[in-house]
Parts: C-alpha cells; structure tokens; sequence
C-alpha cells in the first residue's frame, strides 16, 4: 500500500513537473487569431474603424466585439479576407464608417502656408511628417499612410489629401470578364455560330 502511495507521488510529481515545462516553453503570446486578423488590415492605424489603431481593431474582432466591415482603408478585399479567415459571412462596409477609396491618398502639406505649428507631427500615428516648430513641415510621402488624422488638428489649413501616383508597385489589371458559352465566344469575335 505504502508503496502504491509513493509510486501514485512520484507520477503526479513527474507529470506535474512536465506540464510545468510545457507551458513555459510552448507558450503563445497574446491571441494568435488577432496576429491573424492585424496581417490582413492594412495599417493605416487610421482610428476610422473607432479604435486607436489596427492592433486594438484586430483584438476586438477577435473577440467578437466589433464587426469585420469597420476598416475603409481595408475596404471590400479586407472583408473577403476577413470574413474567409474567420469563417463568417461577406457583408458590406458599415457606411458609419467611411468609404473605400478607389485609390490610397496621401497627405501634402502646403509649405508656403504652414506656420510650423506641430499639430499634424503631433497627429501622425505613423511619424510620417518631418519638421520642428516654427519650421515648415514636409510628409514623406512613402511613410504617410493617408488616415487623414493630421487634416483636423491643422489651424491654417496646410493639408490636402492626393491620390498616390500609379507606378509598377501599386498598378493593377482589372478582373477579367469571363466568358462561358461558345455563343458569347463568337459574338465576341463577329463570327456566327453555326
């Protein structure tokens, strides 16, 4: 008996040391489905979805606290991806929100009218505007992720928001129609079918 007893310890001290073990080595930190869903989003930290950032969105929909369609920078790709990640239905961007555009922007800041004053550095989640007080401010326009939050804090109204400039990396082809009958084939071509 005495010795079951010691034998019964021994197993529990054993396994109870593995699990120890276990669970500092194999541990996953923060919410792998929030890793997930963040590498989707498109990072414009825009606080358009109504939390301060993409990271703070991402838990949340993982969570199930907020909705899918919440990001407009993300637009109509972002909920496919979203929706096919996390296995729910497609739905429309909440107009609430914004809209998609159908290309990024990027902010400009008028040089001759700025005064200097640090609101928009001050604004930028992505430290995308160089410049020091009293000083004119430039964006560097490969940084600026368009979210549009140095535009209110402006006072003299500096800022303007343009569209990025196609170039190779940004270009893409449209969707193709497709074409599925023999009949559409020919009238496509002028050519009768016999």
């Amino acid at each position: 008996m005495t010795a079951a007893v010691i034998i019964l310890t021994l197993l529990a001290l054993i396994f109870g040391l593995a699990l120890g073990y276990a669970a500092i080595r194999f541990r996953i930190e923060g919410n792998p489905v929030a890793d997930e869903i963040e590498a989707i989003l498109p990072q414009t930290q825009c606080a358009q979805c109504g939390y301060p950032g993409c990271r703070p969105y991402a838990e949340a929909i993982a969570a199930e606290e907020a909705e899918i369609n919440r990001c407009p920078p993300g637009g109509e790709a972002g909920i496919k991806q979203l929706a096919e990640l996390l296995g729910k239905d497609i739905i429309p961007l909440d107009a609430d929100v914004g809209i998609e555009k159908a290309l990024p922007e990027v902010a400009i800041i008028h040089e001759d009218v700025c005064i200097g004053c640090t609101k928009c550095i001050q604004a930028c989640p992505v430290d995308a505007i160089l410049g020091a007080a009293k000083q004119m401010h430039t964006v560097i326009a490969t940084e600026c992720t368009g979210c549009e939050l140095c535009i209110p804090p402006c006072p003299v109204d500096c800022i303007d928001m343009i569209p990025t400039k196609i170039d190779i990396t940004n270009w893409h082809w449209g969707k193709p129609i497709p074409i599925t009958t023999i009949s559409e084939i020919a009238d496509t071509r002028g050519e009768e079918v016999a």
